[in-house]
């Protein structure tokens, strides 16, 4: 009852944005996957097109929507989950933040490793693969493989088909980004065959060895980070 009252005290706009929300819930939409256009949107809801496109704006704002010019609205990759959850932006302490977030790294990511070889599917399997290959050839290129690194290291966590792992994707990619800021293309290779023999070892159901890989691949980037900060004392 409590939650039927304050939804009524709500504005038509975000009551939409709540449906709109439900829909995506209610039809199971994947991340990345296309919604109705705004006329169906809006014959579907009962609502004005200005009202679907405010509800739109304000589901882009919270990372739930994204359009993208001339293709439509879809799901957004990101799921509902703010660009820097935990406020890393605000840390004065840099260098702390690095040490930290790789501390956490060891304590997330060699588990997920291991359970994405147990649990990845031919499908999952085939999209990780791809990812590492797309990162070769981007460095290979002379172009900068960052996204490809982060997309690969969310890839794993989809693999694991546990639903909470994905929600810790973007302690991740901050770390990732952050990592990559201090370092050069020589560095990168040799992250790459850390990510190869991580996804050799999903791809074979090796759980323990892809567990290991991942963390042989995060104590190189926690020694080049120590490194880096020594160098600047």
């Amino acid at each position: 009852m409590k939650m039927m009252r304050e939804f009524a005290k709500k504005s038509l706009v975000e009551k939409t944005a709540h449906k709109i929300s439900m829909m995506i819930a209610d039809k199971a939409y994947a991340a990345g996957q296309k919604l109705p256009n705004e006329y169906e949107l809006s014959r579907y809801l009962g609502v004005g097109r200005n009202t679907i496109r405010e509800a739109v704006r304000s589901l882009v704002s919270r990372n739930i929507l994204v359009i993208k010019q001339g293709a439509g609205t879809f799901v957004s990759k990101k799921m509902g989950i703010a660009d820097d959850p935990l406020g890393f932006m605000f840390v004065e302490n840099k260098d702390k933040v690095l040490l930290d977030l790789i501390e956490v790294r060891f304590i997330l990511e060699p588990p997920i490793a291991s359970l994405a070889a147990q649990n990845a599917s031919l499908r999952e399997i085939h999209c990780l693969g791809r990812t590492c290959q797309e990162m070769e050839d981007a460095l290979a290129a002379g172009q900068d493989p960052t996204d490809k690194d982060i997309e690969f290291h969310t890839q794993i966590a989809t693999c694991s088909n546990n639903l909470v792992v994905p929600r810790l994707v973007p302690v991740i990619n901050t770390a990732i980004k952050a990592f990559t800021s201090i370092e050069g293309h020589k560095v990168v290779a040799m992250t790459l065959s850390h990510h190869r023999e991580i996804y050799e070892a999903i791809r074979d159901h090796r759980s323990y060895d892809a567990q290991d890989a991942m963390m042989l691949h995060l104590a190189y980037n926690r020694n080049k980070i120590r490194r880096n900060i020594f160098d600047k004392t």
